[in-house]
């Protein structure tokens, strides 16, 4: 698939030594793309997430341990490995935005995609979404529930995206020229610490571009080439070694690549 490049990029920054892994933004993602509760949450094979949240340690014993949480949504790479093993182009990058699709009518359960994705942020639907009683009236209305048999994925909460284009369409501002806080997707909508910021990449003015632009920013796995539009934040050299894989003699040092 040919590289694209937008004239705006949708980006999103997690600064790790803000989030306390309060779970937060990975209830409000579950909430806002209705996300079924699940049959047996126990079983991670089968469960659905689409703001997994890991777990970092430094690997020292107290009192030198340190602790940080990585929330993990789907990186909307900027060259995704999962659309170019669609065979039903079910998943796609050629929005304006550089959102990675997922377009669930067209999926055929190959889970290609799946497999291709270094960073395990898609997830196949073994069950039908049930909701209990009453709990359907809460369904957020602009989004889909998908059926058994495809997969889905963070998609920076797309519909938020449509709405806020439509609101400047309406009032006469230009589309893809949105202001800061125009589109935002739920989990930085509802970080208590402000630890995720979202925004375009492309424009110096907004937060995200100048966080990803640090010295402490970087992104998971970025030696693969993916070039994925969520980065991470931290002013800890070994959560910045975490983020890619490295081999013992790199680390001499706290070399960060």
């Amino acid at each position: 698939m040919q590289h694209m490049e937008f004239k705006v990029k949708w980006g999103m920054v997690i600064d790790l030594d803000k989030c306390t892994g309060c779970g937060a933004c990975s209830i409000a993602c579950r909430a806002e793309n209705n996300i079924p509760p699940m049959q047996d949450a126990s079983n991670k094979l089968r469960t659905t997430d689409w703001m997994n949240i890991y777990e970092l340690s430094n690997g020292k014993k107290f009192p030198d341990l340190e602790i940080a949480y990585l929330p993990r949504p789907c990186m909307q790479c900027g060259k995704p490995s999962c659309s170019t093993v669609c065979p039903v182009v079910a998943t796609t990058k050629d929005e304006e935005g550089g959102i990675v699709s997922q377009v669930y009518p067209r999926c055929i359960g190959c889970r290609y995609c799946m497999a291709a994705c270094p960073y395990h942020a898609r997830y196949f639907n073994w069950f039908d979404p049930i909701w209990p009683e009453g709990m359907e009236k809460t369904l957020t209305p602009y989004v889909s529930a998908r059926p058994r048999g495809v997969v889905e994925k963070c998609t920076f909460c797309h519909h938020r995206f449509n709405a806020a284009k439509e609101q400047a369409r309406m009032s006469g501002a230009d589309p893809l020229d949105l202001p800061e806080d125009a589109y935002i997707p739920a989990c930085a909508e509802v970080c208590p610490t402000g630890a995720i910021v979202f925004g375009n990449l492309k424009n110096p003015e907004h937060r995200v571009a100048k966080l990803a632009a640090s010295k402490y920013a970087f992104r998971l796995l970025a030696r693969l080439g993916t070039d994925p539009q969520v980065y991470y934040y931290s002013k800890r050299d070994w959560v910045r070694q975490l983020g890619d894989n490295y081999l013992q003699k790199e680390l001499k040092g706290g070399e960060h690549v």
